[in-house]
């Protein structure tokens, strides 16, 4: 059996009643505390700072500490449950000082009833005083107390409230981010504000209390903006939200804890909820931290615009906020986890992604009256657009399904709620394999209704109708699938909706078979396991392993290729020629176009995340231009470099790949030329097209600005006038433009209609009624540009999405060449040979071979002895290997399958000659990997050998290791008749 262990949820947390006397002191100490650390709480900005519940100075030091709410999924209205309460226990005074017995003394008060529900406080809250924009403050009660955080707020008088609170809250931005509390300074904080069992919707009536109970503070209706996310959290309840306020995104109640926990920054009470916050700029690493530990991420953006929204309607209105992302694992595709600015940035902010992240799909049917399980699956990449699928019968072990998932290696499954016990076993070992959290598989339980036939096909059906795009799979080509296919398919649209990526399942060219009977050398799961192919089975890493010998490749397109090709080797005679062609013209050719090309693909993007991430109109201009620069680049060096490849290369494979790849990216030449460089790497999106003539509405639009601008550059005549100062000029401060500057003695001649925007003792800035106006005019016109650009933008990429796949075409012949480059180096490394490969015949005839891994991980003072296989399909068709312990003997049969594996890649192979003929598939059976767990060793052998008799052809190879008892001699019974079999049939 496998035991989890589960962390205990935060929300079972108790709260610990005190006496009032007791959680004033503790109050009293946490805020002393918290103003040496140097934290400070604001209360939001803009207009929700005017509706917030403040208290007046007065009642600052008394009642109870305020208890915080929670983000409850229940609706506006409903009540919550009544608070128990405790007499409170006088302990001791052993151990008190005299001054806090006469402290705590000084705390004591008696209960008093709430003076008013929270429905009126609510009423009086929306009664605003003409002209001022802060609410009426609502008496709750004598003992009241303020929450935390606003007791210092209007402390400061000598600044404007805005400026005030922005350089307030960029402060506690940056110290939120960087503060790190020490153990039991942050136990006692959060210990403190402990939860309660959740906060009252406002509107609901108030808890009955016992006047002997001790002095509670009455709860506080929710702000504005806790209104706003309480109602977001309803609709997105498993995802973690971090909202735009301003320049910084929050997250609140249990979402802020677990932020808090996980990015290791300061988490505190503010008004209702715990909250914590980070700044913009730093929005990507922290969400790529919060996905790999496995939580679901959603970004909340403001979608209005200060300047419009103060010359709207609602202009004392909540800022209007919308779920504009979500983020998990394999989804990680977008402008906000993806700020890619220039080719040499550090890897350390962005982390590493992983060459692959798929996203698989699952459906299983079972067959009563045949009494065969058949299993289907989709496997979709979003950041590469690639897409897999597969429809197989499977049986009791799900091996079938395990050597699938082996090959996919996919980050994170979509499974139905009512999946077999035999199959959620397989998934839950192999997301738990990995003790690093960032590593696991993350297994989605969806509705099982989604996963039955007529719902899935419903869904294709209506997807793939409605499908405007050129290139997509037709209506017929999708139904021409295999039932259970489609029963994943369904889905997967469903839950890519959520994050809009469903057009990546458009792409006809991109949808590829995964059944390995069909394209490739089959390669079971323990296959996989056994030889160490993908890798190493001492700690799951890649050194050791067959990839790890063979990849040398340059870029991480290429690299993702090279899994590809050494988990499914080829069969096909004629393909495994021209690969190995290619790679012998690398060897012994001297052609300088192939060191050209060598040196193009070095230190290259992502191309491939990057043409789809534009694809999906979720890239930022900094990375359009980097990726469409070195797109460019690439098509037109190869272009000068076309006379060289067809007078000097021979090889057909070659020629084909590097001859259509200029052709191929021709189309991003245009739209490169149309970008203004220094602004696509500024991220400038309003002077990001030096070319207008296709944006009429961005023409008309700086035209209005124009106007404007011109407007107040005629304005100075008047001003010159007014002031008698003829060479009188605008200046701008601060980002303040056009202000008038008057020295000091000269301020009697100013108008008295003139507003002052700041002054210092030797001048006084000013702006005249008509530039008050003009800058207001132009504040909106620049904030209306800028959404025109934002809009211009989309139409751009979605003009680019339309090359999408001849561009995807000519990353994967460079993909390729950098795999048959990465070959050609590893056939360099010396006593490698270009292997006779036989289609007919069924023989393995190998001359001092050696294991490429131990000969590798040996180095050059190997003490490794070379070794002959000689098996021929007429004649020795068998080898039994003894030996005593430590004698290699498992080395060896692993030698000889690892020899086959690399030259069905088209690879050359370690070993002075070799003549193979081609198989269909390599099946192992090795009891030093016996899992006890799954049936022991006996039990376990007899079913891997069970499994190999039914699939194993004359064309195959067989790799048996400790078969029965693990002597594997006469006196086994079991080994013997598995032997004879394979002898006899």
């Amino acid at each position: 059996m496998v035991m989890f262990s589960k962390p205990q949820d935060s929300s079972q947390e108790q709260w610990m009643d005190q006496s009032p006397a007791v959680q004033r002191l503790q109050d009293h100490n946490v805020d002393q505390m918290e103003e040496e650390m140097g934290v400070q709480q604001t209360s939001g900005h803009g207009a929700e700072n005017q509706q917030q519940q403040q208290r007046p100075a007065g009642e600052a030091a008394s009642g109870p500490p305020v208890k915080r709410g929670r983000l409850s999924s229940q609706a506006p209205g409903q009540q919550g449950g009544d608070e128990a309460t405790e007499t409170p226990r006088v302990r001791g005074g052993r151990g008190l000082s005299a001054f806090t017995v006469e402290r705590l003394q000084s705390f004591c008060c008696t209960a008093e009833p709430s003076r008013g529900s929270v429905g009126e406080v609510e009423e009086e809250e929306q009664k605003k005083e003409p002209g001022n924009g802060v609410s009426k403050i609502c008496d709750q009660g004598k003992d009241a107390m303020p929450p935390c955080g606003l007791r210092d707020q209007h402390n400061n008088t000598k600044k404007p409230k805005q400026e005030t609170e922005e350089e307030d809250e960029e402060e506690e931005a940056v110290r939120e981010e960087s503060s790190v509390m020490s153990p039991k300074t942050q136990r006692m904080t959060l210990h403190q504000f402990a939860k309660t069992g959740g906060g009252r919707v406002p509107g609901s009536s108030p808890p009955q209390q016992d006047a002997s109970a001790p002095c509670r503070r009455s709860k506080s209706a929710f702000t504005p903006l806790e209104q706003q996310v309480v109602q977001l959290k309803q609709q997105h309840e498993d995802t973690l939200l971090a909202v735009e306020c301003g320049y910084k995104y929050r997250f609140f109640g249990e979402d802020a804890e677990i932020a808090a926990k996980e990015l290791n920054i300061f988490c505190h009470l503010d008004h209702n909820f715990m909250t914590c916050s980070i700044p913009t700029h730093r929005l990507f690493v922290h969400v790529r931290r919060l996905v790999s530990q496995g939580h679901k991420v959603g970004v909340v953006k403001q979608m209005e615009t200060s300047a419009i929204k103060a010359s709207g309607a609602n202009k004392n209105a909540l800022f209007t906020r919308q779920l504009s992302a979500l983020y998990t694992k394999s989804t990680l595709v977008g402008e906000d986890v993806n700020p890619l600015c220039s080719l040499g940035e550090a890897e350390d902010d962005r982390g590493s992604d992983p060459p692959d992240s798929y996203l698989l799909c699952i459906s299983e049917n079972w067959d009563k009256l045949g009494k065969q399980l058949t299993i289907g699956l989709v496997a979709v990449q979003p950041s590469t657009g690639d897409v897999l699928l597969d429809s197989f019968t499977d049986g009791h072990s799900r091996s079938e399904l395990e050597a699938r998932i082996l090959k996919v290696n996919p980050v994170e499954i979509l499974v139905p709620s009512d999946l077999s016990e035999h199959t959620h076993r397989l998934l839950q070992s192999i997301a738990t394999a990995s003790t690093q959290a960032e590593d696991r598989v993350q297994i989605q339980r969806k509705d099982a209704a989604q996963f039955e036939f007529p719902s899935a096909m419903n869904t294709v059906t209506e997807f793939y109708c409605h499908s405007q795009d050129t290139g997509s799979r037709s209506l017929a080509s999708v139904a021409a699938l295999e039932m259970q296919v489609i029963c994943c398919l369904g889905p997967l649209i469903q839950y890519l909706r959520e994050f809009n990526l469903e057009r990546v399942l458009l792409n006809d060219s991109s949808f590829r078979c995964l059944s390995t009977e069909a394209q490739g050398l089959v390669l079971s799961a323990t296959t996989l396991r056994n030889l160490e192919i993908l890798r190493n089975q001492t700690d799951g890493g890649l050194r050791g392993s067959l990839l790890w010998v063979l990849d040398h490749t340059s870029t991480v397109f290429g690299r993702r290729l090279l899994r590809r090709w050494v988990s499914q080797p080829l069969t096909d005679l004629r393909s495994i020629s021209d690969r190995q062609d290619a790679v012998c013209e690398i060897l012994q050719s001297d052609s300088a176009a192939l060191a050209s090309i060598r040196s193009l693909l070095a230190h290259l993007p992502d191309l491939e995340r990057g043409i789809c991430s534009i694809y999906h109109t979720k890239c930022s201009s900094q990375e359009f231009y980097l990726i469409s620069s070195s797109l460019s680049r690439l098509g037109l060096e190869l272009q000068a470099l076309i006379p060289a490849i067809q007078s000097q290369l021979s090889s057909s494979l070659l020629r084909t790949l590097l001859l259509d790849t200029p052709e191929l990216l021709s189309p991003v030449h245009h739209f490169l030329k149309v970008l203004n460089e220094k602004a696509a790497k500024s991220g400038d999106k309003k002077e990001l097209f030096s070319d207008l003539s296709d944006f009429p509405a961005l023409r008309e639009r700086r035209a209005q600005i124009q106007s404007v601008l011109d407007e107040v550059r005629d304005h100075r005549k008047d001003v010159r006038v007014a002031l008698r100062v003829p060479a009188l000029d605008y200046t701008t401060v601060s980002g303040l433009e056009f202000l008038i500057e008057v020295k000091n003695s000269m301020s009697a001649i100013v108008p008295h209609d003139w507003v002052k925007i700041s002054s210092t003792k030797a001048v006084g800035r000013y702006h005249s009624p008509f530039l008050v106006k003009s800058c207001h005019r132009l504040q909106q016109l620049r904030e209306q540009l800028q959404l025109d650009c934002q809009r211009a933008w989309i139409d751009f990429l979605h003009q680019f999405g339309e090359h999408y796949h001849t561009m995807k075409r000519a990353v994967g012949h460079l993909a390729t060449m950098d795999c048959l480059f990465s070959l050609a180096a590893v056939a360099k490394q010396g006593d490698y040979c270009r292997p006779e490969m036989v289609e007919n015949r069924c023989q393995i005839v190998i001359r001092d071979g050696r294991n490429p891994a131990i000969d590798l991980l040996m180095g050059e003072h190997s003490q490794y002895v070379p070794n002959h296989t000689d098996l021929q399909g007429e004649g020795r068709r068998t080898m039994i290997v003894t030996g005593p312990n430590m004698g290699g003997k498992s080395s060896y049969i692993r030698q000889v399958a690892l020899v086959c594996v690399m030259a069905q890649m088209g690879g050359y192979v370690p070993a002075t000659q070799a003549s193979l003929g081609i198989l269909d598939g390599i099946y192992t059976r090795m009891g030093a990997s016996d899992n006890i767990t799954r049936g022991g060793v006996l039990h376990g052998g007899a079913e891997e050998a069970s499994e190999i008799i039914a699939q194993a052809t004359e064309r195959s190879m067989v790799i048996m290791d400790e078969l029965g008892r693990g002597t594997s001699t006469r006196r086994d019974r079991h080994a013997y008749a598995t032997l004879e079999h394979f002898i006899r049939e």
